[in-house]
């Protein structure tokens, strides 16, 4: 099992796991009826945005799980083998292999690369640095753009379900200057969407919070590791 799906796995028990801890307090109207989907029905309106953000989340979650695995920008060994050819002076064959490499590192090169004249007895370093990073900016931009969605739903989320806790506890108030207030019963709907709904957007936001950290530090991490590999090939092709 992938990370990827154990980390929707986590999200899908951690959120099962409250509605059940709400239920057995006693929040749903009818003691008898407390499966999952009479209290995502008594939550009322804010349970749809809030089910589009859940699915929403676990989608991006396996997106950006696989954006932003190592092997799509770079590793070690390839690393080091292109610096071994630069540093020997076999630049032709440099140039071969990392048109070969579908990772980020490889087409970062091969652009650097196809802009060098390779035949010269001086590399213009600057050019080869600027276009690797380059690259590496736009591949970190399309990436993040994935990930800054994560943050959109951690942030939303709370807010749907306080918005839902508004909407339950005017309904409540309504409710008790209609005449309810000699019936507790009448209330117990108004006051079970209110909590189911923060309930819900928490269980929404608080993973999506930590989604969020660990896929931008994961990003960033593989982005200054492959950067510093770049960096060593640049330097072989100047003390060569």
């Amino acid at each position: 099992m992938n990370i990827s799906i154990r980390i929707a796995t986590s999200i899908a028990v951690f959120t099962v796991g409250t509605y059940q801890a709400f239920s057995q307090d006693g929040v749903q109207i009818n003691t008898n009826s407390s499966s999952l989907w009479n209290m995502i029905e008594q939550g009322g309106w804010a349970m749809v945005p809030l089910g589009i953000c859940s699915l929403a989340l676990i989608y991006l979650i396996i997106h950006c799980s696989r954006e932003t695995k190592p092997s799509r920008f770079g590793n070690e060994l390839f690393g080091e083998r292109i610096a071994s050819l630069c540093k020997n002076g076999k630049l032709a064959e440099a140039f071969s292999a990392a048109k070969q490499e579908s990772a980020l590192l490889g087409r970062a090169l091969s652009l650097a690369f196809d802009k060098l004249d390779l035949e010269a007895t001086s590399i213009d370093r600057d050019k080869l640095d600027e276009t690797v990073h380059e690259q590496f900016e736009l591949e970190e931009h399309a990436v993040s753009q994935w990930i800054h969605y994560i943050n959109v739903i951690a942030t939303v989320s709370p807010m749907i379900g306080l918005l839902g806790t508004v909407s339950g506890m005017i309904g409540a108030f309504q409710t008790m200057s209609a005449g309810g207030m000699g019936r507790p019963e009448l209330l117990a709907g108004n006051i079970g969407e209110a909590l189911i709904t923060t309930a819900t957007g928490l269980c929404i936001g608080i993973p999506a919070m930590i989604a969020h950290s660990y896929f931008s530090n994961r990003l960033n991490n593989q982005l200054v590791e492959n950067a510093q590999r770049a960096n060593i090939v640049s330097e072989c092709l100047e003390s060569r």
